[in-house]
C-alpha cells in the first residue's frame, strides 16, 4: 500500500512580505499569495529563477522577525517556499 502525502490546507493571503537571501541584508518585497502551516506561495517583481535555495521570509520590513525557508519550486515570478 502506497503512502499518500497530503498537502497542508492553504489559506489565500495576499499580504506584503520581504525576503532576504541567506546571509544577505537587503530585503526584497514580495506578495504572499497563500499560506499554510508548512509554507507559502510568493510572487516577486522579478523572475523567481534567480532565488537561491534558502531565503529568509518576514512579514515586516524588520527581517529579524522572519523565518528561514527553502525554495521548493520556481515558475516565472512565483515561487513555492517551505518553512525550515
Amino acid at each position: 500500500m502506497a503512502l499518500t502525502k497530503k498537502r497542508a490546507t492553504r489559506k489565500l493571503c495576499a499580504q506584503n512580505a520581504w525576503i532576504t537571501l541567506d546571509g544577505g541584508f537587503a530585503a526584497r518585497p514580495c506578495l504572499v499569495e497563500d499560506i499554510s502551516h508548512s509554507g507559502v506561495k510568493i510572487t516577486l517583481d522579478q523572475d523567481a529563477n534567480n532565488l537561491p535555495g534558502v531565503v529568509h521570509l518576514a512579514f515586516s520590513r524588520d527581517t529579524r522577525t522572519g523565518r528561514r525557508c527553502q525554495v521548493v519550486w520556481r515558475r516565472g515570478k512565483s515561487a513555492g517556499i517551505k518553512f525550515v
